[in-house]
């Protein structure tokens, strides 16, 4: 199944221009709020019609501005989960999955019992929107969105609202609804660890542009722009002074790096992620003196903080390391910390 989407749409001082076309199981967008994530997901649904452009999902013109072809939502096929699942809340859950259903009392009858039956909501029927709890919401909405029979599912945010305990579980029922779902799917997210678990392709946004594109686990190896690595989570960034094609320096770290990848003329950058760096007791090839200034611990990590011995004024360096290493938190601090060269992250603008 292709999905193909080259739009324009301006919306005060915001403009949204985006074109890509997904084959895959489930894209993810990715980006900062703000970046056009969710505008482009209501254009695909019908409910923002864009300025200029065309969206053909399998062959079917949803939208086409030179044709003046606009499909009505209704008419879309397209299942969209919105941040707050959008039930009705004076219908029932059983009233609320048949919103939408077109056949007969007894296929719509049929049809409803089996998405109750499927998304575990027996003994729910009854209840109205207030009455559930933001996982049981979810599934109300995510059986409604089935039973209308959609070509592609969207997903907007569907886990900013619940809590850790519960997200983990529906993780796992929405990764085997997708699994078992014949169409595609899209997730929106700036959860970098939601598009990671669920998405096979990602799209990264920025401003209402896509600034890379590519395969997930690709693009977390190597993210290829600034925006990327930063919103996928490397804290570690510094501007560079290239020396030759396989050395430069990391000027706000002042350090001399030397590299796996030829330096082009495009890179402007360098990153590395934190858990990526490792500690040495003495001077090496790509390793730097350091201070430590100090450290965040969390549950099963702890975030240590360093800057260049020799120079006060360089940015700081994260570096995060699993609690097991460590019999107490302040124990066996580094003197050097070393950037391998296979770990660095060669970035343009």
């Amino acid at each position: 199944m292709v999905l193909e989407v080259d739009i324009k749409k301006k919306m005060g001082s915001f403009n949204l221009k985006v074109s890509f076309q997904s084959t895959c199981k489930c894209m993810g967008i990715l980006g900062a709020s703000g970046s056009g994530k969710s505008m482009i997901l209501k254009c695909i649904a019908g409910i923002v019609e864009p300025d200029e452009g065309r969206i053909v999902l399998n062959g079917e013109v949803f939208f086409d501005s030179n044709d003046k072809i606009n499909k009505s939502p209704q008419n879309r096929k397209v299942g969209y989960l919105f941040q707050n699942y959008a039930l009705f809340p004076t219908m029932t859950v059983l009233e609320n999955i048949k919103t939408g259903i077109k056949g007969n009392k007894e296929y719509k009858r049929e049809l409803v019992k089996e998405q109750v039956r499927l998304f575990h909501l027996e003994g729910l029927e009854k209840r109205y929107p207030e009455q559930l709890s933001g996982g049981q919401q979810q599934r109300v909405a995510l059986a409604r969105i089935m039973a209308y029979r959609p070509q592609i599912i969207m997903l907007d945010e569907p886990f900013s609202a619940i809590d850790s305990f519960l997200k983990d579980i529906l993780h796992k029922e929405l990764l085997e609804i997708l699994k078992n779902f014949n169409g595609n799917s899209i997730l929106v997210s700036h959860s970098r660890d939601e598009v990671f678990k669920f998405c096979n392709s990602l799209t990264i946004m920025d401003e209402g542009r896509i600034t890379v594109c590519g395969r997930t686990k690709d693009l977390f190896n190597n993210p290829l722009r600034v925006n990327a690595a930063k919103v996928t989570g490397c804290k570690n960034i510094s501007k560079i002074r290239k020396v030759n094609n396989y050395e430069l320096e990391a000027l706000e770290w002042g350090v001399l790096l030397k590299t796996n990848q030829v330096i082009t003329e495009k890179i402007t950058h360098v990153g590395i992620r934190a858990r990526h760096l490792l500690t040495v007791d003495q001077k090496k090839e790509n390793t730097m003196k350091v201070d430590f200034l100090h450290y965040a611990e969390s549950p099963f990590d702890v975030q240590y903080m360093f800057r260049n011995s020799m120079n006060d004024l360089t940015k700081e360096i994260w570096w995060i390391t699993s609690k097991k290493q460590f019999h107490t938190i302040l124990q066996d601090i580094p003197k050097y910390i070393q950037f391998p060269a296979e770990r660095l992250m060669l970035l343009e603008s």
